[in-house]
């Protein structure tokens, strides 16, 4: 199998997106070869990332630790992301910096944005699995809807599970169990 190869002016734009000084609570992402700057979440955002990150916490492997908003680069695809949550090795600490090498990540969690969903419904459904993330799990409170991705390979993701808040997500190794969702809210409409 021949390696994947990216175009030089992607490879670039992950070093010089982490140069930008983006305005206080804003993040920003790198996809192809586009910059993506969100902004701060709301409350629902805050309050359903925690429902989610207690139950992960609780059966998150030893040697995981729970990360919100990091860096997960990808030099190989030339992709830069930033979770609202991802489990990654509690080595990658002694690596220090901002950045954890995307294939670390045991699993990336998104909350998706109202005011840009494409980003998680489609870049990310995407990008992750050409940054080798092996499970991506959307959570929409637009919609009401959850969606985990897993199996990566060959640049996509090869099963999908779908269900609606109140739906058990069934989260497999490395945490095996069963995510509630019951108390996940909407956003207003």
């Amino acid at each position: 199998m021949t390696g994947f190869r990216i175009p030089e002016r992607h490879a670039q734009l992950p070093a010089y997106a982490q140069s930008l000084t983006p305005p206080s609570g804003w993040k920003v992402e790198v996809s192809g070869d586009q910059i993506i700057m969100t902004a701060s979440p709301s409350v629902i955002h805050q309050r359903n990332l925690m429902i989610v990150r207690e139950q992960f916490d609780a059966h998150r492997p030893a040697d995981l630790m729970p990360s919100e908003n990091t860096d997960l680069i990808s030099p190989t695809t030339g992709k830069l992301r930033n979770p609202d949550l991802t489990y990654i090795p509690l080595d990658t600490v002694e690596r220090g910096g901002s950045q954890v090498p995307a294939e670390l990540a045991a699993i990336a969690v998104e909350i998706v944005s109202p005011s840009n969903p494409e980003n998680d419904l489609v870049g990310k459904v995407r990008d992750y699995p050409q940054m080798a993330i092996p499970l991506y799990l959307a959570i929409d409170p637009r919609e009401g809807t959850l969606t985990l991705h897993s199996e990566p390979g060959g640049g996509t993701y090869h099963r999908r599970w779908t269900g609606t808040f109140g739906d058990g997500v069934p989260v497999p190794e490395p945490f095996a169990f069963e995510l509630a969702t019951a108390e996940l809210l909407r956003y207003p409409r």
